[in-house]
């Protein structure tokens, strides 16, 4: 029998961070670096926990060059073939501590994966990328793994092997899961609630997809995620896949979801007859070089950090109180 779970669940836009007494003087003095040990494969990580997502337009190589020097992560997609793997560990040997290379759970996937693996060994991070995390065949496949909203699910991950458990079903900016299936969470309300249930195992969470701007970074920390990933905000730049095409005088470039129409195309040579296409492809203004948008969300978050008095990331969720709101900010120049 159908059911309503009537509780309020909110999203980014529905809350806002409260300010509180602070003793630090200067964002210089916040400490984004965080470190990790992981509870499966007692693998330690240190580094700022931002993502960028392992969609091809925007976890490339040429991406995780730049995101590397600011000791920042990427997802490398699954695209790529062994002799470029080669190619960027001899290039780029200090990218590798902070990429994971990324995998579907079918069986070639699984075999290029390991041949990637066994070629680059200094990699150590595994991306397993299914949509539905709740299929009971990727439970048996598990590393770091997605996508799940639930904290029954993110239990059964961490349990089955998984160290951390990416968040998020339908929030990403070229996603349609939600209105091609009627299948969601709001990302606030999801990321509070399975970091809850992960961290009483000693796991650990990735937010991914909802954010907008550095605000909403803020929040999805604050909310108690470990790691943030982020797609459409590191889209548009040099460092992503695809041409810059001009239109009317504007410079633009291609980004899509993994789901969508043109990924299924490239990759897979269309939308097969059984599924619907689960992303859009969309236009957005060519950005310039990624460094700026970096120093920008690390700038908001240092100040987010200050506001609410925590001195290090990693305090940031025990400092955190959300405020619910009707508007985020004013719009009368927007």
């Amino acid at each position: 029998m159908p059911r309503i779970d009537a509780d309020l669940k909110l999203d980014f836009k529905d809350v806002l961070l409260r300010p509180k007494r602070s003793s630090l003087r200067s964002r210089a003095e916040v400490d984004l670096e965080c470190t990790f040990t992981f509870r499966n494969s007692k693998q330690t990580y240190s580094g700022i926990p931002i993502i960028v997502a392992n969609m091809d337009t925007v976890g490339t190589f040429e991406m995780a060059a730049v995101m590397s020097q600011h000791s920042m992560f990427t997802a490398i997609h699954k695209h790529y073939a062994l002799d470029e793997w080669k190619l960027f560990a001899a290039n780029h040997p200090e990218c590798l501590p902070h990429v994971a290379v990324s995998s579907g759970s079918g069986k070639s996937d699984l075999e290029k994966m390991s041949s990637i693996l066994e070629a680059v060994p200094q990699v150590k991070f595994i991306c397993l990328d299914v949509a539905n995390g709740y299929s009971e065949h990727f439970v048996e496949f598990v590393k770091l793994a997605g996508n799940v909203v639930t904290g029954e699910m993110v239990e059964e991950l961490i349990l089955s092997g998984a160290d951390i458990i990416k968040v998020g079903v339908g929030p990403g900016s070229v996603c349609t899961t939600r209105t091609k299936t009627g299948v969601g969470y709001p990302q606030l309300s999801a990321v509070i609630e399975c970091a809850d249930s992960a961290h009483g195992l000693k796991g650990h969470i990735i937010s991914d997809g909802g954010c907008t701007c550095p605000g909403d970074v803020a929040k999805a920390f604050g909310a108690g995620a470990d790691f943030v990933m982020l797609g459409g905000m590191f889209s548009g730049h040099t460092e992503c896949a695809g041409e810059v095409i001009e239109k009317n005088g504007q410079k633009l470039k291609l980004f899509y979801g993994m789901s969508s129409e043109t990924a299924m195309k490239k990759h897979a040579g269309g939308v097969a007859e059984y599924r619907a296409s689960e992303g859009k492809t969309v236009e957005v203004p060519y950005k310039g070089d990624v460094e700026n948008t970096i120093l920008d969300i690390l700038g908001g978050l240092r100040s987010t950090c200050t506001y609410v008095g925590a001195a290090k990331l990693k305090e940031l969720s025990r400092r955190a109180t959300f405020i619910r709101v009707t508007q985020q900010h004013n719009t009368v120049f927007s």
